[in-house]
């Protein structure tokens, strides 16, 4: 098993769309998703039940994609679980990297053979610094501001506060950087923790301590590297979604002939594509993002490939259209998955070049707790041959006596 010869710089990152193309990873990210989604979807309709809004009026507005933070006055309830389910939504995620990044990270090695569920089963051993050392990080932050919000306190006494605030101002200058490299650090963990347990085999500190490493050490390089690998991640994800879009439109234009289906396939396949297609959303997206109104355009524009509405949908058309709609939901999904594939993927080896470009360490050529399980395995013999073996000493030592 050779590991993959990699150059150590940026021109490794152009690997990632490669990589990342492979049914197994967006298999991960698809599960890990669906997982997220599911979650997200009903702490939303739970919210807005609280909200008082009926489960009916909140389909008919948001459809499979709500969003409470559209709504007007939010008491905290409801605020408190829309964020709840985009937390839950973002730990399914950052496991689903980890997975991935395992996968990219074996396959660099020359494993070729391993599995999703070998990296669903590698992620349940190392699930605690994925979560927590995000955590560790913001308690540190946190912990931070209350002492400085104590030390504010202090500094109000009478006569005294003053030169309490005064005297010691270098320590809060120092501090107040050190708060500020901490943040930067937290925002490098939620994106460089999923590879760092992939390739390190990390416990919480050490991945703490290699987020703060790393973002200490290579900063421009990091920095520089992502505006190689968004780029490759936006043209990858585009070709991958044209191509869908593509095998899409073939089946509508073929099925959808007068001397085929017809005026069935329209009604089944637009019920689907409207209740599937993002429409809200995109309009959501385009109304509060300016720079992302391009791309809404561009994506309420993909809806409008089926011209024809379902109108007069019979009922076993209906059932078809609902078991079509599950189809095309994951058929988006998967697509989002590639995009999401191609980032881990990069992240993984962008991690592998920063460790070799700070520490000189090759992260490829040792040894990890996979590697281990394999020469344990073939050094393992099982007892009949080990009687076997035994049974054969004794009878060569026979021949020996008799000769």
């Amino acid at each position: 098993m050779q590991p993959m010869k990699l150059y150590f710089d940026v021109r490794d990152i152009f690997r990632a769309p490669r990589l990342a193309l492979s049914g197994k990873k967006i298999i991960v990210f698809i599960q890990a998703n669906l997982i997220g989604y599911f979650a997200y979807w009903i702490f939303n309709y739970l919210g807005a039940m609280v909200h008082g809004v009926s489960f009916s009026d909140t389909w008919s507005m948001y459809g499979l994609y709500p969003c409470l933070l559209t709504i007007e006055s939010l008491p905290l309830l409801p605020c408190i679980l829309f964020w709840a389910g985009i937390v839950f939504w973002f730990f399914a995620i950052s496991l689903g990297s980890t997975a991935v990044s395992r996968i990219t990270y074996r396959q660099l090695k020359g494993d070729e053979f391993y599995s999703g569920s070998d990296a669903w089963n590698y992620v349940k051993r190392h699930w605690h610094p994925i979560i927590y050392s995000s955590i560790s990080l913001l308690l540190i932050l946190v912990f931070l501001f209350v002492v400085a919000g104590i030390l504010g306190l202090i500094g109000k006494i009478p006569y005294v506060g003053e030169f309490l605030f005064v005297l010691p101002y270098l320590l809060y200058f120092f501090g107040s950087v050190f708060t500020i490299y901490t943040g930067i650090v937290l925002l490098v963990s939620l994106i460089y923790t999923p590879s760092i347990v992939a390739t390190y085999e990390e416990d919480t500190m050490g991945t703490v301590w290699h987020n703060f490493s790393i973002t200490w050490g290579q900063p421009w390089r990091m920095i520089s590297y992502h505006f190689v690998l968004l780029p490759i991640l936006l043209i990858g994800g585009y070709l991958f979604s044209h191509f869908w879009m593509s095998g899409y439109s073939l089946i509508n234009n073929v099925f959808g002939h007068d001397w085929l289906m017809g005026t069935k396939l329209m009604n089944i396949v637009g019920w689907a594509s409207q209740a599937v297609h993002p429409e809200a959303l995109c309009s959501l997206i385009g109304n509060n993002c300016s720079i992302c109104n391009v791309c809404s355009t561009g994506c309420l524009s993909c809806g409008s490939i089926l011209s024809a509405s379902a109108m007069n949908v019979t009922g076993t058309e209906q059932i078809a259209a609902f078991i079509l709609a599950i189809f095309l939901f994951l058929i988006m999904v998967s697509a989002v998955s590639y995009t999401m594939s191609i980032f881990a993927v990069g992240e993984t080896l962008m991690f592998i070049i920063l460790k070799n470009r700070t520490d000189n360490d090759n992260i490829l050529e040792k040894n990890d707790e996979d590697d281990v399980d394999d020469e344990d395995s073939d050094s393992e013999i099982t007892n009949d041959e080990f009687v076997q073996e035994n049974d054969e000493d004794m009878d060569s030592d026979d021949k020996g006596n008799k000769d």
